[in-house]
C-alpha cells in the first residue's frame, strides 16, 4: 500500500549531454505533437481525395473535398458537425462519432509522447520531464487543430466551433497522459500527490483494486456480448443488410465509403447491442426505442446496413429475450473476479462475507459507470426533429448495468465462495496439504529450527479482516491442531550457566558465551560480563551461589509491541 499511497515520481531523467538540452527536448516534443496532428489529418485527406477523384459524379470541387476531410478529422476528436446541404434547406447536426475513428488521433498522440520520453541508447538525445512532454506535445497538436477548426468552420459539413474547443483538447490530453504512463513503465503507483490522502489510501486498498478489475472485466464482457448480438443480427437479417448496402450507391467508390463508415461504427454498434441486452435498449429517433420487448413507437431509421440489422417493428419474440444472457454473463465475470481474491483456491486467507459483498458491489458500481460512459459517447443526434436522438440513454444504461451486476454478481460471488470453502473449518482458509503459509517454518524439535515457533502468516479470516483477538487465537489454535507437532528445547539444558572465580559467566555444556559490544569502538567482551568500572551486579553472587538457578537474560531494551499491552 505504501508504494501506492506515497506520492512522488519514479521517473529519473537521464543526464543531458547537449548544451541547452531542456529547451531542445521541449522543442522536439512540440514538433512531435504537430507531426502527429499532421499525420492524422493527412491520412484522412488522402482517403477523402481518393474517393472524390474516383467518384463519377462529384458534388463539389477539391475545395469541398478538403473541407470534408478537415471536418471528418475534427469529428474523430468528438466534434459535432453541422450539415448545411439538406433537403429542407435548414442545417442539421451530426453528432454520432465513429468510435473507431477516434483511435487514430489518440494513438498518434500517445505514440508521440511515448517516443519523446524514451531514453536514447547512446545518451546523446536530451529528454524532457513527463509534464514537459505532455504539455508541449499537446500544445503542438492543438496549434494544428486550431488552424483546422478555423478552416472547417464553413463547408458542406461545418464543424461546430464550441464543440471542437471542448472535445479536441480533452481527447488529446487524455491520450498524452496515457503516453506518459506507458513511457514510465505503466506503474500502478504511487498515486499523484495532489489527490487527498484519504482518496489515495482508499484506492490503495485491496478491496478497491479487486473491484476495479472486476468492474472493468464486466464492462468488457458487456461490450463483447453486444458485438456478438450485432453480428448475429446482421447474419439473421442478411438480406435486408445486403439490399441496404447495394442501394446506397451504384459505384464502387461509394460502396467503399459506406463499408469504411460501417467499420468505423462497429464499436458504436457493440455499445448499442450491450444496451439492448441490458434492457433499456437504444433510441431510434425521438419517438421509438428498440428493446428486447420489441421496437416500440414509430422508428426513424435511415437506410444503412447496420440499421437494417435492427429487429422489425412489433413485439419481441423468445429469440430477442435471449439477449438477456449478456448481462448475466457480465455479472458472472464480476463474481468470479471477486472470489478469485476473496476465496482463492490455494490462498492463505479468506475474506469474510461482508468483504466479499462490498467488493462485488464496488465492482458493480465500476461496471455501471464504465457502461454509462460508453453509452454517452456512442450516440448523438443525426438531424433535427425525429432524428435528434439516436443511441442509448447513458444514465438508464449505466443504472441497468449496475442493477444486473449487483443482483446477479453479489449472490454469485457468495455462492462461489461457499463452494470453494466447502469442508473447510470455520475461520481457516483451505490450504493444500498441511502447509501453514508461505512464511511458515515447520520445526521438528531438532535441527537449526528447533525451538522456533512457526510463522502463521495471514491464514485466518479474523486476522485478515481486523477481527477480534479471540477470533485470531481461535484460528491459531485450529492451526496447531492440524499442523505438524514440534517441541521446545528446555531452558535449563540450553543455557545453564554459573559465574567462575574471575567473575565471567561460563556456559556449562553450551560453549563459551558469545562476545558482544556495548557501543562503537568498545572492546569485545563475553555476553553477560559487566562493563569496566561498573562493578558486579547487586545480588548476582547470591543468586548464583544460593540455589544454582539458571541464568536469566537481562530485560530487552526494545519496547513491547502494542499487542502485548
Amino acid at each position: 500500500m505504501t508504494q501506492t499511497t506515497d506520492h512522488g515520481t519514479s521517473y529519473v531523467s537521464a543526464p543531458v549531454l547537449v548544451q541547452g538540452g531542456s529547451r531542445v527536448a521541449l522543442a522536439a516534443c512540440l514538433v512531435r505533437g504537430a507531426t502527429a496532428a499532421g499525420l492524422g489529418l493527412g491520412a484522412l485527406t488522402v482517403l477523402v481525395m481518393a474517393m472524390w477523384i474516383s467518384s463519377p459524379y462529384p458534388d463539389s470541387g477539391p475545395d469541398g473535398a478538403l473541407h470534408v476531410a478537415a471536418s471528418l478529422w475534427l469529428l474523430a476528436h468528438g466534434t459535432e458537425l453541422v450539415r448545411t446541404d439538406t433537403l429542407y434547406g435548414g442545417p442539421a447536426p451530426v453528432g454520432v462519432v465513429p468510435l473507431l475513428l477516434v483511435a487514430v488521433p489518440a494513438w498518434l498522440t500517445h505514440r508521440a509522447v511515448r517516443d519523446g520520453l524514451l531514453p536514447d541508447p547512446e545518451g546523446r538525445r536530451p529528454r524532457p520531464s513527463p509534464w514537459g512532454a505532455l504539455c508541449t506535445v499537446s500544445a503542438g497538436y492543438l496549434l494544428v487543430a486550431a488552424a483546422v477548426i478555423v478552416y472547417a468552420a464553413r463547408g458542406p459539413f461545418a464543424a461546430e466551433p464550441l464543440s471542437a474547443v471542448l472535445h479536441v483538447p480533452l481527447v488529446i490530453l487524455l491520450a498524452a497522459a496515457a503516453g506518459v504512463w506507458t513511457a514510465s513503465g505503466r506503474p500502478t503507483g504511487p498515486l499523484p500527490g495532489w489527490l487527498p490522502e484519504a482518496v489515495r489510501v482508499g484506492l490503495a486498498r485491496t478491496r478497491v483494486a479487486v473491484a476495479l478489475r472486476a468492474g472493468t472485466a464486466g464492462a468488457l464482457v458487456l461490450l463483447g456480448g453486444g458485438a456478438l448480438l450485432v453480428a448475429s443480427s446482421l447474419v439473421w437479417h442478411a438480406d435486408a443488410t445486403q439490399d441496404s448496402f447495394l442501394h446506397l450507391s451504384d459505384v464502387w467508390s461509394g460502396r467503399l465509403a459506406v463499408l469504411l463508415l460501417g467499420i468505423a461504427l462497429v464499436p458504436n454498434a457493440a455499445v448499442w447491442g450491450a444496451a439492448y441486452g441490458l434492457g433499456p435498449g437504444f433510441a431510434l429517433g425521438t419517438a421509438a426505442t428498440a428493446t428486447p420487448a420489441g421496437v416500440l413507437g414509430d422508428p426513424a431509421m435511415p437506410p444503412f446496413p447496420l440499421v437494417a440489422a435492427i429487429p422489425p417493428q412489433g413485439p419481441g419474440t423468445a429469440l430477442n429475450w435471449v439477449s438477456l444472457a449478456v448481462p448475466v454473463a457480465a455479472a458472472g465475470v464480476i463474481a468470479w473476479f471477486t472470489v478469485a481474491k476473496a476465496a482463492p483456491a490455494r490462498g492463505e486467507s479468506v475474506w469474510s462475507m461482508r468483504e466479499t459483498v462490498l467488493t462485488a458491489l464496488l465492482g458493480a458500481v465500476c461496471c455501471g459507470g464504465l457502461t454509462a460512459l460508453m453509452a454517452a459517447v456512442s450516440g448523438g443526434p443525426m438531424g433535427t426533429h425525429r432524428l435528434a436522438d439516436f443511441g442509448p440513454v447513458w444514465w438508464l444504461t449505466g443504472a441497468a448495468a449496475f442493477v444486473w451486476a449487483a443482483a446477479v454478481g453479489v449472490p454469485g460471488a457468495l455462492g462461489v465462495r461457499a463452494w470453494r470453502l466447502r469442508g473447510a473449518e470455520p475461520g481457516v482458509a483451505p490450504a493444500a496439504g498441511s502447509a501453514v503459509g508461505s512464511g511458515s517454518v515447520a520445526a521438528s524439535g531438532t535441527g537449526a529450527g528447533a525451538g522456533v515457533a512457526p510463522d502463521a502468516g495471514p491464514v485466518s479470516a479474523g486476522v485478515a479482516d481486523g477481527g477480534s483477538r479471540t477470533d485470531a487465537l481461535d484460528a491459531l489454535d485450529a492451526l496447531d491442531a492440524v499442523s505438524e507437532p514440534y517441541d521446545y528445547v528446555p531452558l535449563g539444558a540450553w543455557v545453564e550457566r554459573k559465574r567462575d572465580d574471575s567473575g565471567r559467566l561460563a556456559g556449562r555444556g553450551a560453549g563459551v558465551a558469545p562476545e558482544v559490544r556495548t557501543g562503537p569502538g568498545a572492546e569485545a567482551r563475553p555476553q553477560g560480563e559487566p562493563e569496566a568500572g561498573s562493578g558486579p551486579e547487586p545480588g548476582a553472587d547470591d543468586a548464583v551461589a544460593g540455589g544454582g538457578k539458571p541464568w536469566a537474560a537481562p530485560a530487552s531494551p526494545w519496547p513491547e509491541s502494542p499487542g502485548d499491552t
